[in-house]
């Protein structure tokens, strides 16, 4: 990418950037970082976002586990994984996790698992198996998944 010259080069563009689309501090950072701004230049972009209200990591957290959790029916333990890889602090995480509605969750795990097990109804212990590794790796907590599960098996019989 091109190495922007001013100040207010890197800014109008960062203010392009964030206005766009919800980003936290690391994206930012890496952002002009590839424009070739940094030291004083780096954070005094950084902190005018923060002023401008362009870069708020509490409401980037927030709109992410919103997101992830409503467009890719993510679970609460890969959405947490993510925040954390893009170092979001504790504070922020919590916050966004309070934007999952406990009740729509669970739904949102259980349509996820009987979409897996299919319309048959020949629901076998392979089956519930697959399913429940299928919602794991979509970063839902075990013990969810399995009670679920339980209840589901109870109910075929």
């Amino acid at each position: 990418m091109a190495k922007y010259t001013t100040y207010e080069q890197a800014l109008k563009k960062l203010q392009h950037y964030c206005a766009y689309q919800d980003r936290c501090h690391s994206e930012v950072r890496s952002k002009l970082l590839k424009l070739g701004v940094y030291g004083m230049d780096l954070e005094n972009v950084i902190t005018e976002l923060i002023t401008d209200n362009y870069l708020n990591e509490e409401r980037f957290a927030q709109s992410y586990a919103r997101g992830k959790f409503r467009m890719k029916k993510w679970g609460k333990g890969k959405i947490l994984r993510q925040l954390k890889m893009k170092r979001i602090s504790d504070y922020c995480i919590k916050k966004a996790m309070l934007e999952i509605d406990e009740e729509e969750y669970l739904q949102t795990l259980e349509d996820l698992i009987l979409k897996k097990m299919g319309t048959d109804d020949d629901w076998d212990y392979e089956k519930f198996q697959k399913a429940g590794k299928y919602v794991l790796q979509k970063g839902y907590e075990s013990h969810l998944v399995w009670n679920i599960i339980s209840k589901m098996r109870n109910q075929v019989g």
